[in-house]
């Protein structure tokens, strides 16, 4: 028996083949979010932190990535222009990016095509940890292997960094045993953008910062204080 969706959002649909769902606050939002799941994932695994957002006052809308859940098509080089296809969802104001593991590395890349006023990236991979899982034919999704192969190897995580000037919070777990910590704090340090933020949390593995209340409370604050001062 399959059980209701508690608390469930706004609005479901597809938009340019992306099954999405949008959660919007009462009244009137102080602006909007995209929230971008990592491999393997979907867009009901990240529910939780699109209702903390909504609580926050904030509109979500968090979307299955080609290749997974009940967008269309395989994962191919679309990944950052999904994300400004989802933008398209929240109308006017200021946006704000939130990805894990693969999706921060989809947030950071689309973060100057969306005009985003603050990305959030929780364990990001680089285009080398993806490239390695990809080539190793690991995956319980499909991909176009070509097309994320040539995305990957044309758009390096570090330089983007460097030229992000929208801030960019850091969320890494020293447990971590897909991605090294060390990837986020080399991160931090190749940023520029003022208002960047590092925060390492003891222990953990690859997942637990996504669902931990505290760190679901703190991405919205660090979110809202960027649109309060790109206003």
């Amino acid at each position: 028996m399959r059980h209701p969706t508690p608390f469930p959002p706004e609005r479901t649909g597809v938009h340019g083949g992306l099954s999405y769902a949008l959660f919007e606050p009462g009244g009137t939002p102080q602006g909007g979010l995209v929230i971008v799941h990592g491999a393997g994932s979907r867009k009901e695994s990240h529910f939780d932190f699109a209702r903390a957002a909504r609580a926050a006052g904030l509109a979500s809308v968090v979307y299955d990535q080609r290749g997974h859940g009940e967008s269309e098509g395989p994962l191919d080089d679309r990944l950052a222009d999904d994300v400004v296809r989802m933008r398209e969802l929240l109308g006017d104001g200021p946006v704000a990016l939130r990805g894990s593991s693969m999706g921060g590395y989809v947030a950071i890349m689309a973060a100057r095509r969306v005009g985003a006023a603050a990305v959030v990236a929780i364990c990001p991979a680089g285009a080398e940890h993806l490239l390695r899982g990809l080539r190793s034919g690991d995956w319980e999704w499909h991909a176009d292997v070509e097309k994320v192969e040539a995305f990957l190897e044309a758009h390096d995580l570090t330089w983007e960094v460097r030229t992000l000037d929208a801030p960019l919070m850091l969320l890494h777990a020293e447990g971590d045993e897909r991605i090294p910590v060390t990837h986020s704090i080399a991160l931090h340090q190749a940023g520029t953008a003022p208002g960047r933020r590092l925060v390492v949390l003891p222990g953990g593995h690859h997942r637990s910062i996504q669902h931990d209340p505290e760190m679901q409370g703190e991405s919205p604050r660090f979110i809202s204080r960027a649109f309060a001062e790109s206003a």
